[in-house]
This record gives C-alpha cells, structure tokens and sequence, in this order.
C-alpha cells in the first residue's frame, strides 16, 4: 500500500504533468490580438500574456467621426473587456466598440402626446397632426388626400398642385399646396383647376404640369370622360394664367392620340418644359400603342398655335404595363433622366447621355407605396415630389393599396456612376434635434437567432421621430425594424432587409404577408448607415445613399419599436432617437 507522503507527491507530480501537457499552468502563454473592428489599415502588435495577467492597453484606434467605446471579446459588442482588471486565460481577440460622434445631448423632453386612450388605429390617425408629409384639412367630416403630384418651384416657393381625392373636390379637380421648406404648407381653398361639372372632355381631370412661358403660365392636363357618345376619352387640355395660382381653361385647344397609335382611349399625364433655346414647349405624353407602354413627345410653339409630333421616345421593355404614368424628365449634372410609375408596382427611371434618349434599362426607385412622384428642382438641390399610399381602413393588416395619400417629397442623390438614389430632404431630417432616450443603454444592440425571430426593445413610436443608426450582418435571413400592432408578435408589422434577395421589404403580421419593396444589394461584414423617418402613420425607410422605402404603419403609435433577427447575427450600431421641439 502507497504510503499517504507518498501518494501526495505522486498526485502532484501527475497533476503538473497534465497542466504541461495542456499548457495551462501558471507558465502558460496566450495570444492576444486587437482588431480595430471597421475597415481601417490600423493594426496594433500581437501580445504575448501569460495566463493570468493583463494586457497591455494598445494606443486606441482613432475613427473619423467616431467615438472609441472600448475593448470587447465579441465583434458583436456584448462583452466587454476590462483592461485594468480582466486577466487573460486562454487566446483572445479583443475588438473596439464605436459610436458615432453625433454631437448629441440626451433630452427628456415634456408634452409627448398620449396614445394610451387611443386604442384602434383609426382613432390614433385621426389624432395626427401631419407638417412633413402634407395632408389636406378635413371638408367637414370628411378626410380628402393626396392623389398625382404636379410640382413647380418660383423664386424661393414650391407649388404642389394635386389631384385631390375626397373632400369637396370634384373628379379629382386639381388643388394647390405651397411651401418654402417642405415642412410647412399654405393650402388653398379652392380647385385651381376644377372638373367641368357639365360633364364633356374634362368630366374627369388628370394629371398634368405647369411651365412659364413669357410671363404667362401654362397648366397642362388630361382631360377624361366616361361619355360613350364623345370619341376620345382622353385628350391634353390647357388652361392659362397671369399667375401660378389662377388660371382660365383654354376652350377648344386640345392634342388628341396620333392616329398610329391605333387607339383613343390612352393618351394622358403631359409634362410641359420651356426650352429657352428654340423658344417652343416640349411636351411628353403617356399612351399605349399595340398595347405596349410608351412615352411620345410633342413640340410646341409659344402661343400653342402650332403642336407637333415628334414620336415615341420610350416603350416600356418588360411588357409589364399597359401605361407608364405621370413620366418625367429632367438632367442633373449632364445625364438626362426619365421616371415614371406603372400601376400597382413602383416608381421606376431610366437615363441617358442626351434629352429625350434613348435611354438605357429601366430600374426600380423605391417601392410602390410612393406613387406618382414627378421632379422638383430649385437650382440647388433635385427633389420627388409624390403620394404616400394609404389603406382604405386602417385596421386592415393585409393591404395598402387605396389611390392617393399623404405628400410626401424626397431628396434625389445621383452617385458616382450616374445612378439615382433617394435620401431624406435636409429640412425634414433638421427638423428632428431632439435625441431621446433609447430603451437600452447602450448605443448598440447585437440581434442573433435561428429559424426564429429574435426581438430586442430599442425605441418607442411617438407621433414623429426619426431614427439613425448602422449595421452589420454576417447570415442571410431578414433583419430591421418591428413594430407593435397590437401587443401580439404574430402581428407585428416589419421593415425588412433580406440580403439573400436584395431587398428591403415591408411585412405585416410577422412576415407572412407582403406589401411592398425595393432593391438593395448588399454584403455581410460591411457597415451601413440607416435613417428611419416616421410621421404619423407615414415612414420612410433610407439604406443612406443606397436605397429608399416608403411605408405605411397604422396603429404603431405609443408602442415599442423592436430591432429583430431570423437566421441572422446583427450588429446595430451608433443608435439614435430623435423627435422635433415641443411647440
């Protein structure tokens, strides 16, 4: 028998050659790298530590326009590393934490309103107070809206002239809104141009636009009718003024449809322009021929005596759609530009290197909750100016698909190589100075879960608030912005990317019913910066500099926003809550 002396150094031998072996005694050395966590060319010296001591803090990292939070043990920023206190016990990767650096003082301002009592969502839209996205005053009990946009800017002042849906408004007789800002809005009273309630031509008015030509104003439109007995049910009519807030229809002028088209039915949406150069107007026209979608030009004289047909400058090449509605065109820098809606589906836009074409493939600009939007440029900056779809009922969670909306205008971007994006305006994006308190406390949220969504508290939806942010992705599933509709997850309401599709999507009841998208493309392990901005039941979405979707959200109001994963790892940073100064 092993004496106990004996056994106790036989045991500790044994011991010190298993801690040998497995190199983790008191002696034991470890690897200890730093990784600056951004794309960056900063590097900092692998260290050497022994098993329970420190690190040697390495200089931070700097980041332009960044805050250094500190080491972390995760890429993720859930772990942080203490380097006064933590020891190292085995290999490490430490990584830094950012924050951008914003300027920003957190705020606990006073007057937000109540959504406590307000429980349905009809009931908390009525309660809105809309300024960004415009909506028109109530006609006694009844709510009209936004339908098609036709926009003009003169010294200092954007008119938004709209096809007003509701209301006292006649046949979608056109309306007048005009703002210095986009934030606040006159509205006048009256149609500036009302449909003819004798019935004829302009039974029904359509879309059109307005140029200055020589002191007098133009107001181009369609006019359309349901008469069996008159030939063509749609005809470009005019109307003319001293000023862009009256004008007098000009009687008996009218372009009809070219007879090769082959159709009088089709034929409406004129967007005028003053070419400066030969003195005359061009005008673009939307109609269908053989029935494909196409857009014709039609060059005018100043005095409108003389119209002539200059042919078809674009014919939709996906076959898709019977009409490309409310076509514009326009030139930033020296790329000329087309856009224009197709029913049901979204605003799209081509260019080119000359006026009027050809232009190259056609892409999609946003998603088709934004409809309708023409150009508005005031010498400085580009704008869409168009309609936020709505639901016929609010409480509906299967659709928003009802005509016409709430204004909204958006910022146009044109990249490098000559593509258009879509970013807030600058003075609806100001508008928002007031940094709220975020629901954790740090300014970083990681988000990761399998076939299941993961949700994380990280804001709350006041009645206007925009939120900034970055993110990045290591999986393929969706991720974004959720939104309490009624206190049950199967019913939230998502602002959906999904990288493995290119999309960004919005989805009711926790995914499983589509409304609308828009295309991104994107790569994992990169950084990107977001902006959500949201007022009343209206949001926009921005992937800043990449992307853009229009969305609408009943019954969010007074309810947490949660950032959520499926089959994803997400690491949301630099959060941010802002809403606008208590009146």
């Amino acid at each position: 028998m092993m004496g106990k002396r004996l056994f106790t150094r036989y045991a500790a031998l044994c011991l010190a050659v298993v801690l040998l072996a497995c190199g983790c005694g008191a002696g034991a050395e470890y690897s200890v790298n730093f990784d600056a966590n951004y794309d960056t060319d900063w590097s900092s010296p692998e260290q050497t530590v022994r098993s329970g001591h420190r690190a040697a803090a390495p200089d931070a990292p700097v980041r332009d326009g960044y805050t250094f939070l500190g080491w972390f043990q995760d890429p993720g920023l859930t772990q942080p590393w203490e380097m006064d206190s933590d020891k190292v016990s085995s290999d490490l990767t430490l990584y830094a934490g950012w924050d951008r650096d914003t300027g920003d003082t957190i705020s606990e301002p006073e007057g937000d309103k109540d959504f406590s009592s307000l429980r349905t969502p009809g009931s908390q839209e009525e309660a809105y107070e809309y300024s960004a996205f415009f909506l028109p005053a109530k006609d006694n009990d009844s709510q009209p809206y936004v339908g098609d946009t036709m926009p003009y800017y003169e010294d200092g002042t954007y008119y938004i002239y709209y096809l007003k849906e509701g209301g006292d408004s006649y046949n979608h007789s056109i309306y007048l809104a005009t703002t210095k800002d986009f934030m606040t809005y006159t509205e006048y009273d009256g149609p500036i141009l009302e449909a003819s309630r004798s019935g004829g031509q302009d039974g029904w008015i359509g879309t059109g636009s307005v140029v200055k030509v020589d002191g007098s104003y133009y107001f181009f439109y369609t006019g359309h009718t349901d008469s069996a007995a008159l030939e063509y049910k749609e005809k470009i009519m005019a109307a003319k003024g001293s000023s862009p807030t009256s004008f007098e229809k000009l009687e008996g002028w009218e372009i009809t449809p070219p007879s090769e088209l082959g159709q009088k039915n089709d034929f409406r949406d004129p967007q005028a322009y003053y070419d400066p150069d030969s003195g005359n107007i061009v005008l673009t026209v939307t109609a269908s021929q053989d029935g494909a979608a196409r857009i014709l030009k039609y060059t005018l004289s100043p005095d409108l005596q003389t119209v002539t047909y200059d042919g078809i400058i674009f014919t939709d090449p996906t076959g898709d759609f019977w009409n490309l509605e409310c076509s514009d065109t326009f030139r930033i820098g020296d790329t000329w530009y087309l856009t224009y809606s197709a029913q049901d589906d979204t605003l799209w836009y081509a260019f080119s290197d000359t006026p009027y074409g050809p232009y190259g493939d056609p892409v999609r600009l946003d998603g088709k909750l934004f409809y309708a939007a023409k150009h508005i440029e005031d010498g400085e900056n580009v704008y869409m100016a168009g309609w936020a779809r709505r639901s016929e009922s609010p409480s509906s969670t299967q659709d928003v698909s009802a005509w016409a909306g709430n204004l909204a205008v958006q910022k146009i971007v044109q990249r490098e190589d000559k593509t258009l994006a879509l970013a807030p305006a600058d003075n609806i994006a100001d508008s928002f100075s007031v940094l709220r308190r975020l629901a954790v406390d740090e300014p970083h949220i990681f988000v990761e879960s399998g076939s299941l969504y993961s949700y994380t508290d990280a804001f709350t939806c006041y009645e206007s608030f925009m939120i900034t942010g970055e993110f990045r992705y290591t999986g393929e599933g969706s991720f974004g912005l959720s939104f309490d509709y009624n206190g049950r997850e199967d019913k939230n309401k998502l602002i959906a990317v999904t990288p493995s599709e290119n999309k960004i999507r919005l989805l009711f009841n926790e995914g499983s019913t589509p409304i609308t998208e828009t295309e991104v493309s994107l790569v994992p392990g990169k950084d990107y910066a977001f902006t959500y901005i949201q007022e009343g039941s209206v949001g926009i979405f921005y992937i800043d500099g990449m992307a853009a979707l229009t969305v609408r959200l009943y019954g969010a109001s007074g309810k947490p926003i949660r950032l959520f994963a499926e089959n994803n790892a997400v690491l949301f940073s630099s959060l941010r809550q802002y809403t606008r100064p208590q009146q």
